[in-house]
């Protein structure tokens, strides 16, 4: 059968996949304990908002771990829309009726909540943030005033997914060169197979596909240097060459790529498909619970010639914090979750459960595909860089590598225009060097 794929095959590939729930760990506590059970004060309920929907199973399990030591209070975890998540945290937050805790963004996206008051500083909270490595807690740190106001929550890391099955039946193995690279998305597409599961009609995610497939062209941790020394912009040739190759891998793509929405392409690659999966690493523990039987392998595209790089690198970040609402009504409750938050223990659930590498100090990786992105990375790592340092300011960098992409795909602009939508747009606030 075709695996070469279409909006409408994607579409009808959402509709038709049931998702099977991960069974309990062994370490989990038994389920059906009533809320406040063995609590011999006042219950309490405190509000847990996150952007994370693929994960309430999952995090509804971790939370048992910690209701069952803290039998007073109870995990209301809720969910939201990723791309709706921001503007409803906002308004919760200023409302009455908003989270006593949030999962909140890192960097720039996090300033706003700080500015407008809606956080509290954790710094003298949670003595444990004073363990982690300063590179996670600069994802939570406070512009202005240097204050920490989340405890960390996960490190994510950017490569390429693949279908170990798929690569064994057109005699695949993961690329050493970018001519390798080339090579096997000929021979998927020969197959017809689509070679990469791409969605970019949810603008957030076409520059994480770019960085996935093209962070060592630009130069990595080089190119970040050069723009925080004034020594380029985002017109430098070498950044407008990693779009170009962008534009250049398109044709591995699904058909309308620009019309294909992320979960669809989340469900071309765990359906079998697709053969490829330019993301990161918190896809994880959906693709195995989306297909159990779907196996695993993670590479690292190898650059083309001329590269800024001449060796393949791994973007990561600080992804997100939990936050405390400035107007909780359950502080102290609030503050036993935060502190938990911030131990071993739950970071292990998370590394284990989650599939995220943890940034609490002493998380081991026990699943052995863990441990290699997470290798890789320490090896060759890079920022992700348009969200690390771009999202201070409106409009911010991810979004307008959004828009360049989708514009890059429909054929509305070449890759030099798109350099200069990001560079334009940033221009309204950032200037290098500053």
């Amino acid at each position: 059968m075709s695996r070469r794929i279409t909006r409408a095959t994607a579409s009808a590939a959402l509709v038709a996949l049931t998702l099977g729930a991960c069974a309990p760990s062994a370490d989990s506590p038994e389920p059906g304990a009533a809320p406040g059970q063995g609590c011999d004060g006042d219950a309490v309920a405190l509000d847990v908002w996150s952007w994370r929907t693929e994960d309430v199973k999952t995090y509804d399990r971790i939370f048992d771990v910690f209701e069952e030591a803290n039998p007073c209070i109870t995990v209301n975890f809720q969910a939201h829309l990723n791309t709706e998540y921001d503007q409803i945290l906002r308004t919760g937050l200023t409302g009455s009726d908003g989270p006593d805790i949030a999962q909140v963004r890192s960097y720039g996206l996090l300033q706003p909540l700080v500015e407008g008051g809606n956080l509290e500083p954790l710094d003298d909270v949670v003595p444990a943030l004073g363990e982690f490595d300063d590179a996670a807690l600069d994802g939570a740190r406070g512009r202005e005033d240097g204050a920490v106001y989340g405890v960390p929550l996960a490190t994510q890391t950017i490569q390429v997914w693949y279908n170990t099955a798929i690569f064994e039946e057109n005699g695949l193995e993961e690329p050493e060169t970018w001519d390798d690279f080339v090579a096997l998305n000929d021979t998927l597409l020969e197959a017809d197979v689509t070679p990469l599961a791409v969605g970019a009609r949810d603008g957030w995610f076409v520059p994480t596909v770019h960085d996935a497939l093209t962070a060592a062209q630009y130069g990595g941790a080089d190119f970040q240097q050069a723009l925080r020394d004034g020594e380029t912009d985002f017109t430098d040739p070498a950044y407008v060459d990693s779009i170009q190759t962008l534009k250049d891998l398109q044709q591995y793509m699904p058909d309308d790529v620009t019309g294909v929405a992320y979960t669809d392409a989340q469900v071309l690659f765990t359906s079998g498909q697709a053969a490829m999966f330019a993301g990161g690493s918190y896809e994880q523990a959906f693709f195995q619970e989306a297909n159990p039987d779907l196996e695993l392998g993670v590479f690292q595209v190898p650059p083309p010639p001329g590269s800024a790089l001449d060796h393949p690198v791994t973007p990561g970040y600080a992804d997100g914090n939990w936050g405390l609402s400035a107007t909780t009504q359950h502080r102290a409750e609030s503050e036993t979750l935060l502190t938990w938050l911030a131990t071993p223990e739950f970071g292990q659930l998370v590394a284990d459960e989650l599939k995220q590498f943890s940034p609490i100090p002493g998380v081991e990786y026990a699943d052995p595909l863990q441990q290699e992105m997470w290798d890789l990375y320490q090896e060759n790592p890079a920022p992700y860089l348009l969200l690390v340092d771009y999202r201070y300011g409106d409009p911010v960098g991810t979004d307008l590598m959004g828009e360049a992409g989708q514009k890059l795909f429909l054929g509305d602009t070449d890759a030099a225009g798109a350099a200069d939508i990001v560079q334009d747009g940033l221009s309204a606030w950032w200037t290098p060097g500053e």
